[in-house]
C-alpha cells in the first residue's frame, strides 16, 4: 500500500490504478469473520451471548433460520440490505449497517420478517433477488410452486405468480424495460412472466428436461440463457419467434466464426452439450461477453457468448457439485481487482474457492466453519446439519461477502491480514486459558471442601 501511495504522491500511478492495487489486495485477503454472526431468533441477543462457542468462535444455538439458508442476495444500489431466504419458507431482511464496519464482534437482528399468512409461501425458498429498479421491493420463489413480489417496508406479498412446477430459480434483466421475469421450473420449457400484465403463459421451448438456471444477459434486455438437466446450455432472443438462437457445445473451441473468421470448422448452434450431465448454474460476467455455467459433470466452464465458444477454462479436479438446487458462482465485479483480471468466487460443498475466470488458477481456499452441533431450539433431540455452502452474495461498493449454509448459518467474509488473524487467535487462546485457570480453582475448591468433609470423624451415640 504505501508504494501505491508514493507513487501516487508522484504521480507515476493514476488514481484508478491505485483504486485497482487496494481492492485487489482487500480481496486476496477476505477471510472468515467468526465474530459476525446473525440470529434469526426472536430471543434478545444478550441471552445468546452466555452460551458455548466452537473452535472458531461462532456462538452455538445461534442460526439465522434454523431449518438452512437456501439463498442470499444483497441490494446492489446502497448494499446495505441483504435477504436470507430459508428452507422453513421464511424470508428475513437484514440491515448490514446496523453496526459500525470496524466492530469485530456483533450480531445482527432481522430487521423485518415475513409473516406466515395464507399469502405467504408455504415450502422452502428458492431464490431470492430484489427489484432490479428499486430496493423497496423484492422477488422470491420457492418450492410451492409459486413466484411472489414482495413489498420491502411491510414483508407482505404484493402479487403472486403460480407457474404450476416447482421453481428452481429466476432472473429479472437489470437492464430491460419490458418486466419479463424468467423462471426455471421443472417443466421443460423456460417460462415468462410479465409483471405488468400479470400473465406467465409465455415459455420457450427447447430442454428436454428440467430447467435449473435463467440468466439475463447484462448488457443485452433480449438476450437470455438457460440451463437444464439435459446438460444444455441454451441461448434465446425472445424478440424472434421460435426464441432459441442454439446451444454451447463443450467440444467447440471456435465458435460460430470458425478457424478463419468465416465458418471454417464452425460447428451448428442446435446440437451439442455443455456439461456431461445437469447444468445447474448459469451466471453472467458484468461485461456480457462472457457466461459462466457450473453442472453435475464437476466442472466449471467459461464460454464466449460472442461466438458460442468454450474458453476451454479449467479449474481442476476439486470443483464439487451433486446437488440439484440451483447452485451459482460468483463473479467479482470487474472494477475489483487489477485490470483484465476476473475472480470468481465458487460454494464447494463446505468450502468457498477463488479462482481466476479465465486462467483457472486457484487463489485460496476460503474455509467455512465446521457445523455446529447443538440442542435445537423447541426440540428433545441433537441438532446435526450438513454444513453446505448454498449460496453466496457480493456486497456493492465494498470487499465483503456473505454465504448461506444448510446449517442455518450465514457467515461473513471480510479482508483481514495475516496479522490481524494471528491476533484474533491470541486473544482466543489466552481467553481459554483463563477459562482453564478458574475451572481448575473452582475444581480444586470442591476438592478441598469433599476431602475437609470425610476426614471428620463422625460418632454415635
Amino acid at each position: 500500500m504505501i508504494p501505491n501511495l508514493f507513487g501516487r504522491a508522484l504521480g507515476t500511478i493514476s488514481p484508478q490504478a491505485l483504486q485497482r492495487a487496494e481492492t485487489s489486495r482487500l480481496l486476496h485477503s477476505l477471510q472468515a469473520a467468526p465474530g459476525i454472526r446473525f440470529d434469526g431468533s426472536d430471543e434478545p441477543v444478550l441471552q445468546q451471548e452466555s452460551e458455548n462457542t466452537d473452535e472458531e468462535g461462532q456462538v452455538q444455538g445461534i442460526w439465522a433460520h434454523t431449518a438452512g439458508v437456501n439463498c442470499l442476495t444483497i441490494d446492489k444500489f446502497e448494499g446495505r440490505y441483504m435477504l436470507s431466504g430459508g428452507a422453513d419458507s421464511s424470508i428475513l431482511i437484514w440491515d448490514l449497517e446496523s453496526t459500525e464496519n470496524t466492530l469485530k464482534r456483533f450480531t445482527y437482528k432481522p430487521c423485518a420478517k415475513t409473516s406466515n399468512s395464507a399469502s405467504s409461501h408455504k415450502f422452502g425458498i428458492t431464490h431470492l433477488s430484489f427489484y432490479p429498479f428499486d430496493s423497496l421491493a423484492f422477488l422470491s420463489t420457492s418450492y410451492d410452486h409459486t413466484l411472489k413480489i414482495y413489498a420491502s417496508d411491510i414483508m407482505k406479498p404484493s402479487a403472486s405468480f403460480n407457474l404450476d412446477s416447482v421453481v428452481y430459480s429466476h432472473s429479472v434483466s437489470p437492464i430491460a424495460d419490458h418486466l419479463l421475469v424468467a423462471c426455471a421450473t421443472q417443466h421443460p420449457a423456460v417460462r415468462l412472466v410479465d409483471l405488468r400484465s400479470g400473465a406467465s403463459t409465455h415459455s420457450l421451448a427447447g430442454h428436454q428436461g428440467v430447467v435449473l438456471s435463467v440468466a439475463w444477459s447484462a448488457v443485452d434486455e433480449y438476450i437470455l440463457a438457460s440451463g437444464g438437466s439435459d446438460g444444455t446450455v441454451r441461448l434465446w432472443d425472445i424478440r424472434q419467434s421460435a426464441g432459441s438462437l442454439g446451444v454451447l457445445d463443450l467440444e467447440d473451441s471456435v465458435g460460430i466464426g470458425g478457424e478463419d473468421g468465416l465458418g471454417k470448422n464452425a460447428r451448428a448452434r442446435n446440437q451439442g452439450k455443455a456439461h456431461v450431465g445437469a447444468c445447474n448454474g448459469v451466471v453472467w460476467t458484468d461485461s456480457g461477453r462472457f457466461l459462466v455455467t457450473a453442472g453435475h459433470d464437476e466442472r466449471v466452464r467459461v464460454w464466449n457468448v460472442g461466438v458460442g465458444a468454450n474458453a476451454l477454462a479449467h479449474f481442476g479436479p476439486i470443483i464439487k457439485n451433486t446437488h440439484l438446487s440451483t447452485l451459482l458462482p460468483l463473479i467479482v465485479p470487474s472494477n475489483v481487482g487489477k485490470f483484465g483480471d476476473q475472480v470468481m468466487l465458487y460454494p464447494n460443498e463446505k468450502e468457498i474457492l477463488m479462482f481466476d475466470l479465465f486462467e483457472g488458477i486457484l487463489y485460496k481456499r476460503l474455509k467455512a466453519s465446521r457445523a455446529a452441533v447443538a440442542q435445537a431450539s423447541g426440540s428433545a433431540g441433537q441438532r446435526n446439519t450438513r454444513n453446505r455452502v448454498t449460496s453466496l452474495a457480493w456486497r456493492a461498493g465494498n470487499v465483503e461477502m456473505y454465504s448461506a449454509h444448510s446449517d442455518g448459518v450465514i457467515r461473513a467474509w471480510k479482508p483481514r491480514t495475516k496479522e490481524e488473524v494471528e491476533v484474533e487467535a491470541d486473544e482466543i487462546e489466552q481467553a481459554n486459558d483463563g477459562e482453564d485457570e478458574s475451572r481448575k480453582r473452582k475444581r480444586q475448591a470442591l476438592d478441598d471442601v469433599f476431602r475437609d468433609l470425610t476426614k471428620q470423624k463422625i460418632t454415635f451415640t
